[in-house]
């Protein structure tokens, strides 16, 4: 029942937010859509059937058409406050601090932390286009939840009592909001870290988080705030390939029984395909979208992601390691020869892959 009434607000409002970007540059068919939505109340009241979720559907569908034509009154992103740019510089010059061997890792994992690509060369950035890997040069969602998962994994040890769970679910909100924030809080890494809030959010308030409840709860929230963000390429593929994974990839995962928890974590061919679904899973939903924005499908999509994305989980890991000892003076060399290691091995395949 909570699912039905949050989808019911939150998909007629995005859909209302898209219709009103694009009808904002054909003001006479905008005219006629909301000269419509008064009759189309007025014949759901009087049908009733579905009455209050087809009630609920209109008010936010006339609400997200109203934020869609009003988009372009948000105002001006720029440079931001003098804080987050003090803040993006020297999270940038903690990353060029490290003592890479190879000035290529250095820039890839520059673009991987902050989101700077600018070090990264056209023979670079062409292998990651051309091998379907391009998702992983943008600073996105992938990233923070990589990290979110790693600062969860850092923080079990401290138990799970009541008081450490909800101190644990408040460093965690925080760090990823400050981590949004200082690298530029691109719609992927906004949908990401309101993904977070609402889950750690609701383990606070002691309730199971439901998938499609804090996928659509993330939704409603992002395109309230600023509505301008749905004509943004990111935030649709990012939120189709949530919705991938949220819809599709548990009944993929169904078509390989589990055996536990503890056998399925040791069962690599099981592992395999929970990759092969989860990359299959976000396909489905954003290679259409990809295909008529850009005119391409990664066709070695399932090859990609089955060798670079474990590839990418650890650098990540690794570069984040080395940022925060380097920023203390404590990184030591070994970790960072490792870093460099993965950096130059991930580059390989992806060249492998886009000579294919």
């Amino acid at each position: 029942m909570e699912e039905r009434e949050i989808v019911s607000v939150s998909l007629p409002l995005a859909g209302g937010v898209l219709l009103g970007t694009y009808l904002m540059g054909n003001l006479h068919v905008l005219a006629g859509v909301c000269a419509l939505l008064p009759a189309a109340a007025l014949l759901y009241l009087l049908s009733g059937r579905g009455r209050r979720y087809a009630v609920i559907a209109l008010l936010f569908g006339a609400v997200g058409l109203s934020c869609g034509v009003t988009r372009r009154m948000d105002l001006p992103a720029g440079d931001g406050p003098a804080t987050v740019s003090k803040a993006s510089e020297t999270l940038r010059t903690h990353v060029r601090r490290i003592p890479f061997p190879s000035e290529e890792t250095g820039s890839l994992v520059l673009a991987l932390m902050t989101g700077d690509r600018s070090g990264l060369d056209r023979e670079t950035i062409q292998t990651f286009r051309q091998s379907g890997a391009s998702h992983i040069l943008a600073l996105s969602g992938l990233h923070l939840g990589i990290l979110y998962g790693l600062l969860l994994w850092l923080t079990k040890p401290f138990g799970n009592g009541l008081v450490t769970r909800r101190l644990r679910s408040m460093f965690l909100i925080l760090a990823a909001g400050a981590y949004t924030w200082v690298t530029g809080a691109s719609p992927s890494l906004v949908r990401a870290f309101l993904f977070i809030l609402l889950r750690e959010s609701a383990l606070l308030l002691e309730r199971k988080p439901s998938p499609v409840r804090v996928l659509c709860g993330a939704l409603t929230l992002q395109l309230a705030l600023t509505p301008s963000v749905a004509a943004s390429v990111g935030f649709q593929l990012s939120y189709l390939a949530m919705a991938g994974i949220v819809l599709v990839l548990p009944r993929l995962q169904g078509w390989y029984p589990s055996e536990g928890p503890r056998k399925d974590r040791w069962n690599l061919p099981r592992r395999l395909w929970e990759m092969m679904a989860l990359s299959i899973s976000c396909q489905l939903f954003t290679g259409p979208l990809a295909w008529l924005r850009f005119g391409t499908f990664p066709k070695y999509f399932l090859l990609t992601n089955l060798l670079a994305m474990p590839l990418t989980s650890v650098l990540v890991i690794l570069s984040a390691g080395c940022t925060l000892l380097t920023a203390v003076g404590l990184c030591p060399g070994w970790l960072v020869t490792a870093d460099d290691a993965v950096a130059r091995l991930l580059l390989q395949v992806l060249g492998i892959i886009a000579s294919m």
